[in-house]
């Protein structure tokens, strides 16, 4: 697969997300999650995000073991920020809590440093140079190779280099979250930030695969996303069909338009696509082979404009922990 850079950091051009192999989408098995990290490897697709908080820890230690004696072959993205303890969600940005996750992480994962470490998301309560610091303490310490934001806006992410280096900002983007396009990618591209786009099939949104919330699992995330309730969804199946038929003028199935259309915003944009199945993400990496024309991509950009989704892309809290 071809390579591309996140500042200093070159990775895979498409990765691999990992938190739906122990939260959020439904059941998972672990055997099948492996061999499809082990897959991945094999593609060439070596660049697996994971977090602190994805099943509790436990996708942390899954990816540890996926990659036990293939250490050498990935690249290993995880973030902290998001605490639980059973009953309250916060965040936390703290020096303090940001080495003591780290630690947590590196035992997880069962390695020595990690590739690329995000700050998960902005605790409003930090200023960003003290969380950054602490950061690149680590980075000092040969813990960390590199940092990185998610969710935060141009603002922030100027404030962040001002410190130490960012090499990518993972932000939500695809045909249906465009809103980081007038701003935030200007701002990370002047900065010299790479940026790597979560959820860039709209949370399956575009794959047909569910047509309605009743056929998820009672644990689903998008049991409870606006953009999976009554309505909005009848306007977003609707806005998703037209790819089904753009796909077919491509010669490439719909999932692997959509991640094509993300991958030619740029070379420093390099898409995490989760997956826990190995045919899902044959049929992913298999968009880095797609190449769209000009007369495409105009064609994408004309059915879906900023704002066309209907509804927000989170509920309550987690909406308001994003930047923008």
């Amino acid at each position: 697969m071809d390579q591309r850079n996140l500042g200093d950091l070159t990775v895979s051009a498409i990765g691999l997300g990992c938190m739906g192999m122990s939260q959020h989408y439904g059941p998972a098995d672990e055997g099948e999650s492996i061999r499809t990290i082990h897959r991945a490897i094999e593609l060439g697709c070596t660049f697996l995000d994971t977090a602190d908080r994805y099943g509790g820890g436990h996708n942390e230690e899954l990816v540890g073991r996926a990659i036990a004696g293939r250490r050498d072959r990935v690249v290993v993205a995880t973030k902290y920020g998001q605490r639980f303890d059973g009953e309250r969600r916060w965040f936390d940005n703290s020096p303090e809590w940001i080495r003591e996750a780290c630690e947590a992480s590196l035992h997880r994962l069962g390695v020595d440093v990690i590739d690329l470490y995000y700050m998960h998301r902005r605790d409003p309560e930090v200023p960003v140079e003290e969380s950054v610091g602490a950061m690149a303490e680590l980075v000092q310490q040969g813990k960390v190779r590199h940092l990185g934001l998610s969710e935060v806006s141009a603002e922030t992410l100027r404030a962040a280099c001002a410190v130490h280096p960012i090499a990518a900002l993972q932000s939500e983007w695809s045909l249906f979250t465009r809103g980081l396009e007038a701003e935030i990618v200007p701002a990370a591209r002047e900065l010299g930030v790479g940026i790597v786009p979560y959820a860039p099939i709209g949370r399956g949104l575009f794959s047909g695969a569910v047509t309605s919330p009743q056929e998820l699992s009672a644990d689903d995330l998008r049991r409870t996303n606006p953009r999976w309730q009554g309505e909005n969804l009848e306007r977003n199946l609707a806005l998703a069909a037209r790819v089904r038929d753009a796909a077919g003028e491509a010669g490439c199935t719909p999932v692997q338009l959509v991640l094509a259309w993300v991958l030619a915003r740029g070379d420093d944009v390099v898409p995490i696509p989760g997956s826990k199945r190995v045919a899902h993400l044959e049929e992913n990496v298999a968009a880095a082979g797609v190449r769209l024309g000009d007369d495409h991509l105009r064609a994408l950009d004309e059915l879906f404009p900023p704002g066309v989704a209907a509804g927000e892309r989170y509920a309550g809290a987690m909406l308001a922990a994003v930047e923008r």
